[in-house]
């Protein structure tokens, strides 16, 4: 075992445990930040392995990865978002 798994070994139960625990329970805003950070970490482990295997392929999935949670960190974040419809909300409380 080389540093670069030993590394991945280490960071995959300290590192990316606790922000699936996050993702998993919790308000939503923290529930996002964890699923966020979890995206971060699975791409740094993704990037290690390739390193410790000495495959390059491996990169290309840390790549794609490394792309696609921006976009999926906007789309639970317009979730977030209260709707103007809702009751307790300013905009739904000035209409009525």
């Amino acid at each position: 075992m080389n540093a670069w798994l030993l590394a991945s070994v280490i960071l995959l139960p300290l590192g990316l445990g606790p922000c699936l625990w996050v993702a998993c329970r919790g308000p939503a805003p923290q529930r996002l930040a964890g699923a966020n950070l979890a995206a971060v970490l699975t791409a740094v482990l993704f990037m290690l392995l390739a390193q410790g295997f000495t495959r390059s392929s491996y990169l290309d999935l840390a790549l794609v990865l490394a792309v696609l949670a921006p976009a999926g960190t906007l789309v639970f974040t317009r979730l977030l978002v209260p709707s103007a419809e809702e009751p307790g909300t300013p905009a739904a409380d000035q209409d009525g």
